[in-house]
């Protein structure tokens, strides 16, 4: 599956080759606030947890995995989307994978300036395209702003306030979606 790039923005699918990537937006402590609390991530983490996770998820017929971002005019790059069923991590899987939690993480010089509505629109509207889901969904903590700011723009609406569980870590947060 491809993603059509934006007016200003180019995405492909991240594999395990784009470890520095990873780590490199991941050393940022204001990036990091609502993810765990803002501790930088180790290249040994993005070695032997992350890339794992991403290996694990990650189905490029589908579109599941991360989706890198780049500035079109500079080729910067600035983050990613994430793709990948919800409670994908779960002990008790569901059968069904028609519903697909998107994330998004991105450089803090880059935020404001619409990015990340713009990546994960061109992502969500791929995704319609495919056809195989039915509903996406996102999560976020209550006091991140800019995440559910993004939620809302696609046309996501609250769902509920819940403990998203996670082999990482547990963690309250607010559940966003919307049918495709």
């Amino acid at each position: 599956m491809k993603i059509e790039n934006t007016e200003r923005l180019a995405l492909r699918m991240m594999d395990q080759n784009d470890g520095d990537y990873l780590f490199e937006l991941d050393q940022d402590p204001e990036v990091m606030k609502y993810i765990n609390g803002g501790k930088t991530t180790s290249r040994e983490d993005v070695k032997n947890v992350f890339l794992p996770r991403l290996k694990a998820y990650t189905n490029t017929d589908k579109g599941w995995g991360l989706w890198m971002v780049t500035v079109l005019e500079t080729g910067q790059y600035i983050g990613w989307v994430l793709v990948r069923p919800m409670d994908f991590f779960d002990d008790e899987k569901p059968t069904q994978w028609e519903n697909l939690e998107l994330g998004w993480r991105f450089k803090r010089d880059s935020w404001g300036k619409g990015y990340g509505t713009e990546a994960a629109k061109a992502v969500v509207d791929g995704l319609k395209k495919q056809g195989s889901a039915t509903r996406f969904s996102a999560l976020a903590e209550e006091e991140n702003a800019g995440s559910i700011n993004i939620m809302t723009k696609l046309g996501m609406t609250f769902d509920k306030r819940d403990l998203c569980k996670d082999p990482l870590g547990d963690l309250e947060v607010v559940y966003y979606s919307m049918p495709v």
